[in-house]
């Protein structure tokens, strides 16, 4: 038999890596000679990082960063099993968690310190860098990212820009000459699920600022000052970076990965899918095990199991989901390729209870499964 386990994290109880190994214990009581193929998952999101360097057998490395607020934060990111591919996630050093929420303010918030993993990436002499946005304390439109590289962004006396989307309307000029040419010189693929333009009511700010501290009042400085940003990127390099979708992402860091560093834009599960090369692991398994901390109708919008559902169909391979979490209205996603749904708790438990005992959990669920599989 061989079971090809690849499941998303259970967020603050697993990794995906731990799932798989919870998986494959409950697998193991019944089927002792079994083959379980690990191949750790994420979306895009959160644990992006950690599962495609657990999937390629890669390292992760750790670096002091510039923080939102322009403190210094460690911050980590991977280089896959390959040893030339990086994988950062924008949320490890620009992210929403590392302010508190008192403290929030997206005109002064920076994407400094994602520039400065990109840099370190660069550094270490990769030729591709996978980032995943999302998560963001920022509304900068990739600026801070570009002051990291080496981007000066001047005002009308010359002098340099403050962080923060609240000065991008001081802006007058973009000076490249000492940008990090670098990253020209490698691919940039951006895992984006978000369609969002940089500016207007779908844009960056009026969508997502509010939840990053922004009053009403902000929320129009910045979107106005963003606009503004685009104009003079226009007007200096023809180059359009407002009307494109996803071009809002990460506060508007979409914009700048997509007009300076020549970014591909793509749905966060294909990169994984692609770069854990789940695709090869999957030809001639019986089964396929996956699932996520909660499942429900959001699923089928690019998350983990609807991914590996649609590929594994490609192959006619049965495909069973794991929960901590079951959600109303999950009928459709039968339609989308997943086989069954089932839930891990083994009854009324508090949530600090489940998120203590996930792997267990998920050990006892697997061997329940494993012994109906056994009765065919």
């Amino acid at each position: 038999m061989k079971f090809v386990l690849a499941p998303d994290s259970f967020k603050e109880s697993m990794t995906a890596k731990e799932v798989c190994i919870a998986m494959e214990k409950g697998i193991k009581k019944v089927f002792k000679d079994a083959e379980c193929i690990h191949v750790p998952m994420a979306d895009g999101g959160e644990g992006t990082v950690q599962s495609l360097v657990d999937a390629t057998s890669g390292k992760l490395y750790s670096k002091n960063v510039t923080a939102p607020l322009g403190n210094i934060t460690e911050s980590k990111f991977g280089i896959l099993g390959s040893g030339n591919i990086a994988v950062i996630e924008m949320a490890e050093a620009s992210g929403l968690q590392l302010v508190d929420i008192n403290k929030r303010n997206p005109l002064i918030t920076t994407t400094y310190g994602t520039g400065e993993l990109i840099k370190e990436a660069l550094d270490k002499g990769v030729k591709k860098i996978l980032i995943g946005l999302g998560g963001s304390a920022t509304n900068d439109g990739g600026a801070g990212m570009l002051q990291a590289l080496g981007v000066k962004f001047l005002d009308a006396n010359k002098d340099e820009l403050a962080f923060g989307g609240g000065n991008l309307g001081k802006l007058e000029k973009i000076d490249i000459s000492n940008m990090d040419k670098r990253i020209l010189d490698v691919e940039v693929e951006v895992a984006c699920d978000v369609k969002n333009p940089l500016t207007g009511d779908n844009g960056a700010s009026y969508i997502f600022a509010p939840q990053k501290g922004a009053t009403e009042e902000m929320v129009k400085l910045l979107d106005e000052n963003l606009k503004h940003y685009a104009e003079v990127i226009k007007r200096e390099f023809s180059k359009e970076v407002d009307n494109i979708e996803g071009a809002g992402a990460a506060g508007g860091l979409g914009a700048a990965l997509l007009g300076f560093c020549n970014a591909k834009l793509m749905k966060g599960i294909d990169i994984v899918i692609e770069y854990s090369g789940l695709e090869d692991k999957l030809k001639g398994a019986q089964y396929v095990f996956t699932g996520e901390g909660s499942i429900d109708n959001q699923t089928k919008f690019g998350k983990t199991p609807i991914g590996v559902a649609k590929v594994a169909k490609k192959y006619d391979i049965p495909v069973v989901a794991l929960g901590g979490k079951i959600g109303n209205d999950i009928d459709e996603l039968y339609d989308l390729g997943i086989d069954s749904i089932i839930g891990i708790l083994p009854g009324v438990i508090t949530l600090e209870e489940a998120l203590k005992n996930g792997s267990k959990n998920i050990e006892v669920s697997m061997e329940n499964i494993s012994r109906i599989l056994a009765l065919n």
